[in-house]
């Protein structure tokens, strides 16, 4: 999957720059620091479609401790709002819900230019407090005034989530005085509209080659919107997945993750990078480790992708009821995404569900993406031609490298779905160049390969 976000079928700036909004819930730990940003729905018809979902500059915001939630009348901040307020409406608010600035809809509909004006305002508000701040302690420096320089100076080290650049000169500010253990601040993203609009350019060249399989043209966008802003980390995040995904190259794609996982990023690239790493740690045999990593990234960000693997790994552990509840929440993240349904479809076939997985088999059979899955149902419902064929069309029309082939291989060998037809000749043959790394090992359950 592109970016590890969101299915095939949606739209390029659709799968680029996913506002990491979160369904607010009233068990969520308390927002402590930064900002807040509701949002109030109208209907959920809006919060699938609304222009709200996508936005670069959002997206960013995200990754400087702007929390970015979906409210309902249960939320706190609801109180601060006019009795008459019609929804869909944004608001900005501080943790302890001082109410800071709020985007009215026109007409019905809440557009995101009015929301990234709110969050872009305040922040720009607030940078210019930090700035005077940082010019006040490097006028007390000047005037030899170390004792009342560095308290200012820490202060404004202090903001480096919402401020990273005016961080960065602090600490570089106290290490010349002296100061230790002062760690390295990166440097802040690029919100300059031109260059922006530059590098969501590039990347959706990069999208659109990737989707027609020219993974190396892909790969040479990706890489050209990283060193446009090599502190965004969406160019990082693609570039990570398809070396997972597609290229498998796995080794590059371990440099990108860590590399997303060691730097200030939103949640939805956070959790993307945790559930790469976890499924290449289980392929390699650490199903502990990988398990973890699975688990820490739905809690980082609830990413239909990772719940569908942990759903793998409880069915390999045999524990169905676990399995279910992952699928499920798989189902939630998106109930009509045809890659969620068709997965959902190899569990049901092998769960006495085997009419509703076949109906949905035969509905989807043209994608391309779900074949492995596709021949997971078919295998299962014992129609061992219809899945070779499938598993065929998987590994020799949808994978384009013997290195992603080889361990799509090796998971059909050790995958239950299959046990009606791992002794047959054919299948055998199929998957000869399997790299054998998971060989004698427990059976692992259906999974969409990703």
């Amino acid at each position: 999957m592109a970016g590890g976000a969101t299915g095939p079928s949606a739209s390029p700036d659709q799968q680029v720059y996913n506002v990491p909004w979160h369904i607010r819930k009233d068990t969520d730990k308390p927002v402590t620091g930064g900002l807040v940003l509701y949002w109030f729905p109208s209907s959920q018809n809006e919060l699938a479609r609304s222009s709200l979902r996508t936005s670069r500059t959002l997206s960013l915001y995200a990754a400087q401790c702007v929390d970015m939630q979906v409210a309902d009348s249960s939320a706190p901040i609801q109180s601060k709002l006019p009795a008459d307020t019609k929804l869909p409406v944004a608001v900005l608010a501080t943790p302890d819900n001082t109410l800071i600035g709020t985007a009215i809809n026109k007409d019905g509909f809440l557009r995101v230019e009015q929301v990234e004006k709110i969050v872009t305002d305040e922040m720009k508000k607030r940078e210019t407090a930090v700035e005077e701040e940082l010019k006040g302690a490097k006028a007390k420096e000047k005037s030899g005034d170390s004792a009342g320089a560095i308290p200012m100076f820490k202060s404004v080290l202090d903001q480096k989530c919402m401020f990273p650049d005016k961080a960065k000169d602090a600490a570089k500010e106290l290490k010349k005085l002296g100061v230790k253990d002062v760690a390295d601040v990166p440097n802040g993203p690029i919100f300059d509209r031109a260059m922006s609009a530059r590098i969501q350019q590039t990347m959706f060249k990069g999208l659109h080659e990737e989707n027609a399989a020219n993974y190396k043209d892909a790969e040479r966008y990706y890489l050209a919107a990283h060193q446009l802003d090599p502190a965004d980390p969406a160019p990082i995040r693609f570039l990570g997945e398809l070396y997972r995904h597609e290229i498998g190259d796995w080794d590059k794609a371990r440099v990108e993750f860590n590399a997303l996982l060691n730097m200030p990023a939103d949640p939805l690239s956070r959790a993307v990078a945790m559930h790469g790493l976890g499924k290449m740690t289980i392929h390699d045999g650490d199903f502990a480790k990988g398990l973890a990593l699975m688990e820490e990234s739905v809690a980082t960000y609830p990413l239909a992708l990772a719940y569908r693997n942990l759903s793998v790994y409880w069915n390999s552990e045999g524990n169905s009821a676990k399995a279910d509840e992952y699928l499920q929440k798989a189902l939630e993240v998106d109930p009509k995404d045809p890659y969620n349904l068709v997965f959902a479809a190899a569990f049901w076939a092998g769960n006495g569900k085997g009419d509703e997985a076949l109906r949905i088999a035969r509905e989807n059979e043209s994608l391309l993406p779900a074949s492995y899955n596709l021949a997971a149902v078919y295998a299962q419902m014992g129609q061992r031609d219809k899945a070779l064929d499938l598993l065929k069309r998987h590994f020799f029309e949808y994978e384009r490298y013997q290195s992603v082939r080889s361990k799509e291989m090796m998971e059909a060998r050790v995958d239950i779905v299959f046990a009606s037809i791992r002794q047959d000749p054919q299948f055998v043959a199929l998957t000869k160049d399997s790299d054998g790394k998971l060989d004698g090992q427990r059976p692992m359950g259906a999974t969409q390969p990703q």
